[in-house]
This record gives C-alpha cells, structure tokens and sequence, in this order.
C-alpha cells in the first residue's frame, strides 16, 4: 500500500501521538482568522456525500487565503474517487467526506491507496468523533481527520497547516489604505500608521507606495530612491527577497520604504496580476507591509483589496465621499465575503464654514463604526509635510498622533475601539440612502 504523504511521530506503541481533545480542528471555529495560513497553489478534489460538506468546500474555495488554489468538488464519497482515479492523475490534496464504518472506511482507502500518485494528501471529513479511528487513519497515511460539522475557517487553516513549513517565519500582515476619493489624505494616513506600527509597536514594516506615478510617500519621509516599486514590478522572474532589500530605503530604525518612481516619463498600465509576485515576497520579509492604493479603480487594484488582510477606506464627510465609500464597501463585502468589513477612517474633519455629514450620521449610512476621526489642522501637517516629517516625529503627544496609533492598534489585530452611540441620519444622508434603494 502506498503511503500518502505523511510522517507522524510515534509513541512507544508505533502509533501517532494521540491527540489532545484540542488538536481536533473540529472542536470549534478559530477565535481569530489572523491566525489562518494561505494555501499554496496545489490542487485540490474533493469528494463529498452531502450538500453542505459540498457548499462548504465551494465556499472555502472562494476565500482570498484559497485563491491561489484550484479546487473542483465531486459528488459521491470514497468509491467514487477510487473508481474516478483509476483512470486520472490525482491531484495535490484529495478531500473525502465518509460516513463509512470504520473496518470498511480503511478497506476503501486501501483501494484509494493503489491508485494515489506519490505525493497525494488526503484529508478525510467524517462524522464520527473517534480517536481510536483518528490514531488509525493517521498511522496509515491520512493528513489529517476532521469531524463533521466543521466551517469553512477550519477547512482552509487546516489545508494550511498541511502545507506550510511550521518552522517557516509567519507572513506579514498587508494592510492596504484606499481613497474614497481623489485627495482626502489616504496617503497621509497611511504614512503616518506605518510609522507609528514602527516606532510604537517596535515591529520592522515595509511601506510600498504604489502610487507610481504621483506618490507622495519620498516626499513625506525625505526620501529620494533610485529605484522602487517599478524595478520590483518589471522583473518579477528576478524578485526575491534579496532583489526587494535591495529596492528598500530606510525611513527610520524598523520602517522601510518602497517608493514610487512619481515620474510621467512612462506609464504604467498593469495588468491584473502584476503586483501578486511583489506582495508574496514583501509578506515574507516584514510582519506588517503597508501598501498605499491610489484613487484608481482597475484590475490590479482590485486584485490586490481582495487579497489583503486589512483595508482602510479614507473619506471626507461630504456625500461624493460617502457614494464612493459605500460603493466600495459594497463590491469588498462581496470579494471578501468571509473577512470583517473595512476600517473607515474620516479625514479633515470639521473644515470652518464647509457643510459637513456627522462623523457618526456617515458611519452609520456606510453601517460601520468609523475607526478614527482624524480633524482638520493645516498647520500640523502642512509643517509635517514640508519638514519630511510625521506627526509622531513633530509631537509623539500630540492628540492626533495618538489617533494614528489607534489606528495602528487596530489594523495590527491589537484592539478593537468602542462603538459610538448611533445617531439619526440628517436629511442629506437620508436622501442618499433613498436614492440608493430606488436604484437598487
């Protein structure tokens, strides 16, 4: 009989360890999703004998930490992966929803042995809450044995663990900082919350401005690099982290700096895919990568919102804002639809003599909690601004650089900020939300 691809370490008795009750991944769902690894792209073929089992693999294999993978879903359970291997190569992972007994449950993967190329995983999900089994299943080759019910989360952190290296370094956190409109400050906010994540948390971060053609980020840290984020992008067959430390500059001890060219010598019109091999290798080098989006709405940007851990939506509080915010919201509830929403942060807060919507009325349209209110104060950032400089850096005391470091507390996975009581919605907002649900 082949084996399929795994190695336990054995107690005294030749068997695998057994397992405490919470190894099970079926116990219960994460606590967390920070936590979940990404599956590489592999293969995967799942046989299943139920619907939900069925609609649930679906569902995983639409999550941003599967999309790397292919997954197609077969209906019928270990017979007919036996029967449909007979004459097909197997892929990287096979995963079989069983309701077999036991003693005809290991006859069958016997079978499904004989025809698995070397190499193949399997992952059984069975219904049954067995040690005994378990210990059996994974002394004879199975990765691993999962107890029906189990959610989504479960499924894609346990195809993770499978396939990434435990003693490998955990990927960086990506947290990505978009406009809702031309201008509001989504470049200054995000600056100014990858310093902070550096210099209050004391954890090494790479700021990538992907802005290239008028990024501010240089400017903001008195920088001026030969080279950056279009070196990176142009020679993906080259990128490694070696190439990447290269391209970096350093902005202060744990912050570096991958800045945009913010020349109209060329253009830059990527395709859809052309920055994945650059966030790939930037999550390998730095716990926390902060990418600075511009107001554009194409292919890569798209890609690269669906991908993240973390996205921050700046916006003023006028209605053009709040349109494009919702907007947003909505198409990223969509490509995201099993990660929290985004944050919201609104920039240049009580403006004199501009008609504003109420931080807590815009929050409450766009149903989020705004993350941070960040007031107006043209002296404060226009200084910061001409000094290279960021506001922690001119006053680490001062109340608005104690905003980015909430800010920066919460896209870190470190807290979460209490939620403001709600407030009636004013008669510009109203209207807006009508117009909404007319058109809808």
């Amino acid at each position: 009989m082949n084996t399929l691809a795994y190695d336990p370490p054995l107690d005294e008795d030749g068997y695998p360890h057994e397992p405490a009750m919470g190894d099970y991944h079926a116990i219960a769902a994460p606590a967390d999703t920070l936590d979940i690894k990404t599956v590489p792209r592999i293969a995967i073929q799942a046989f299943c004998e139920s619907e939900d089992v069925a609609r649930m693999i679906e569902s995983a294999a639409q999550d941003r930490r599967m999309a790397k993978a292919h997954v197609k879903v077969h209906k019928g359970g270990l017979a007919a992966a036996v029967d449909f291997y007979g004459s097909a190569p197997t892929p990287n992972l096979i995963l079989l929803e069983t309701r077999t007994e036991a003693s005809k449950l290991i006859q069958g993967l016997e079978r499904l042995a004989e025809v698995c190329d070397a190499g193949t995983k399997v992952m059984i999900i069975g219904h049954v809450n067995d040690v005994k089994l378990y210990r059996d299943l994974i002394h004879r080759g199975i990765s691993d044995y999962l107890v029906a019910p189990i959610n989504l989360f479960q499924l894609i952190g346990a195809i993770g663990e499978l396939y990434v290296n435990p003693d490998a370094e955990p990927l960086g956190r990506t947290i990505a900082f978009v406009g809702a409109k031309g201008g509001v400050g989504s470049s200054t906010v995000a600056h100014n919350v990858a310093w902070s994540i550096a210099r209050v948390y004391e954890s090494d971060v790479v700021l990538a401005d992907l802005d290239l053609a008028f990024g501010t980020a240089g400017l903001d840290f008195n920088q001026d690099p030969l080279q950056g984020v279009f070196e990176a992008v142009s020679s993906p067959e080259r990128l490694d982290e070696t190439m990447l430390d290269r391209l970096l500059s350093k902005c202060a001890e744990r912050l570096s700096l991958l800045a945009a060219p913010a020349s109209l010598e060329r253009t830059y019109d990527h395709g859809e895919t052309s920055f994945d091999g650059l966030l790939d290798v930037m999550k390998q080098g730095a716990p926390a990568i902060v990418l600075d989006l511009p107001h554009v709405w194409s292919g890569w940007v798209r890609r690269m919102l669906a991908a993240v851990d973390e996205v921050v939506i700046v916006a003023e509080p006028d209605l053009a804002n709040l349109r494009n915010a919702k907007n947003m919201i909505d198409t990223l509830r969509q490509l995201r639809p099993n990660d929290a929403p985004p944050r919201l942060v609104l920039n240049r807060v009580n403006v004199p003599k501009r008609p504003e919507i109420k931080a807590a009325e815009f929050a409450d349209a766009l149903e989020l909690t705004a993350a941070a209110v960040v007031p107006f104060d043209p002296m404060l950032f226009g200084t910061a601004s001409n000094n290279g400089q960021m506001i922690g850096e001119q006053d680490e005391k001062h109340a608005t650089a104690e905003i980015f470091s909430q800010i920066s507390q919460l896209v870190t996975g470190r807290g979460e900020v209490a939620k403001p009581k709600g407030l009636a919605l004013g008669s510009l907002v109203s209207r807006f939300l009508k117009k909404g649900k007319a058109a809808g």
